[in-house]
C-alpha cells in the first residue's frame, strides 16, 4: 500500500531534454501522459513541470541547478527510483508551496465541496491526493460523515475543520494525516479509530493543555499524546481507543463492546507500558440508543484512570470517569453520574 505523498530528491542537473527523455516519455508510454504545464508560478530560479496521466494520476517536477524534486501519485520513472524520499518540511519553501498550490487546486477541481474546508483540504492533502487512498479518504468524509452516526457530511466536516483550526497538530501533519491510511477502499472502522485521536486532541486543547502526539515510552511503544499543563508544569500521557457499536445486538450489546475494546487496549499496549497513562475511550461511533445504554450502566474498562465519552459534531461531549483522572476536563466534558 502506498504511503502519503512525499517528495523525491535528486541531487543532479536536469535539462529540459533530460526531463522529456527520462520522465515524460516513460510516463506517456506506460500511462498516456500530457505535459500540461504548471498552473502556478514558483518564482526564483526553479523550472517546473506538471504531468497529467490519462487515468487521473498527477506528477510534479521542480528543478534548479544541481537539484530537483519529484512528487506524484503515479508510477515513479526508473530514473528516479534510487532517489531519497523527503518530507514536505525539508524541501525548499518555494518548492513545497508550489506543489501544495498545484495539489490543492487539483483537489478542489475534482472534489469542489472540499473548497469550503481549507483546513481539512490542507491537512489531509498528503492522503487526499495519494496514489491509492485519494478516493477512499475523500469518500470517508463525503459519504461516511467521518465516522459519526446519524450526522450529515456538512456538520461533521465542519466539526473536523474546527479541530484543525486550532493549529495544535500542524507540526505533525504528515504523521497524523497518514493515520487515515491510503487504502483503496473505505475501512470505516479503522478510519473512525483514527478520527478518535483528532477528537481527543480537541478535548485536550479545549481544556487548555498543550499536546504532543506519538510519545515513545521506555517499552518501545508509542502512546497517543502527552498533555502538558503549562501553568502547573505537569504532564499526562493519554492513550485513545474507539469501540465500534456491534452490528448484531443479539450477540453483544454496546456495553460489551466498550468492555471488550478497552480490555484489548489495557491487556496489550497499556499493560506493556506499566501504568501511568490515562485511557480515553471514545464512543463517538455509537448512535443515541447505544450510548444511552453505556451512559446508564457506566461499565468499568479494566484500566484506571479512564474517561469514557461520546462526542457529537455540534461539539457537545458527554462522558464518565473511572479512577482519579489527572486531567481537568470538567469545562469540556459533561460528566454524568
Amino acid at each position: 500500500m502506498a504511503r502519503p505523498l512525499r517528495f523525491r530528491y535528486s541531487p543532479q542537473s536536469w535539462s529540459e531534454q533530460r526531463v522529456r527523455q527520462e520522465i515524460f516519455k516513460p510516463l506517456d508510454s506506460n500511462l498516456g501522459a500530457r505535459d500540461a504545464g504548471p498552473w502556478y508560478a514558483i518564482g526564483g530560479s526553479w523550472d517546473t513541470h506538471r504531468f497529467e496521466m490519462a487515468n487521473g494520476d498527477l506528477a510534479l517536477f521542480a528543478r534548479s541547478g544541481n537539484e530537483a524534486y519529484w512528487m506524484g501519485n503515479t508510477e515513479t520513472p526508473s530514473s528516479l527510483w534510487r532517489t531519497d524520499k523527503v518530507d514536505w518540511e525539508t524541501v525548499p519553501y518555494q518548492v513545497s508551496r508550489w506543489a501544495q498550490r498545484e495539489l490543492l487546486a487539483t483537489l478542489h477541481e475534482r472534489d469542489p465541496w472540499l473548497a469550503d474546508y481549507p483546513y481539512i483540504s490542507w491537512f489531509f492533502l498528503p492522503v487526499f491526493m495519494s496514489k491509492d487512498g485519494r478516493e477512499s479518504t475523500r469518500a470517508f468524509f463525503r459519504e461516511h460523515a467521518a465516522g459519526f452516526p446519524d450526522a450529515s457530511r456538512r456538520e461533521t466536516t465542519r466539526f473536523i475543520e474546527n479541530i484543525l483550526q486550532t493549529g495544535a497538530l500542524d507540526d505533525y501533519r504528515h504523521v497524523m494525516a497518514g493515520k487515515l491510511g491510503t487504502s483503496s477502499h473505505v475501512d470505516r472502522v479503522r478510519m473512525s479509530a483514527a478520527m478518535a485521536e483528532f477528537i481527543a486532541a480537541k478535548i485536550l486543547v479545549d481544556a487548555d493543555y498543550e499536546i504532543t502526539p506519538e510519545i515513545e515510552v521506555a517499552t518501545g511503544h508509542s502512546l497517543d499524546y502527552r498533555a502538558v499543563d503549562p501553568t502547573a508544569n505537569t504532564n499526562v500521557l493519554v492513550e485513545v481507543t474507539r469501540p465500534q457499536p456491534p452490528a448484531n445486538r443479539a450477540a453483544a450489546g454496546p456495553v460489551a463492546a466498550v468492555r471488550d475494546t478497552a480490555e484489548t487496549k489495557t491487556s496489550g499496549q497499556l499493560a506493556n507500558h506499566g501504568g501511568g497513562a490515562t485511557l480515553f475511550v471514545d464512543c463517538s461511533s455509537f448512535p443515541d440508543d447505544a450510548w444511552a445504554m453505556v451512559r446508564g450502566e457506566q461499565p468499568d474498562v479494566r484500566h484506571r484512570p479512564a474517561v469514557v465519552y461520546r462526542t457529537r459534531p455540534n461539539g457537545h461531549v458527554e462522558g464518565y470517569r473511572k479512577g482519579s483522572v489527572p486531567l481537568a476536563l470538567e469545562d469540556v466534558i459533561s460528566f454524568v453520574g
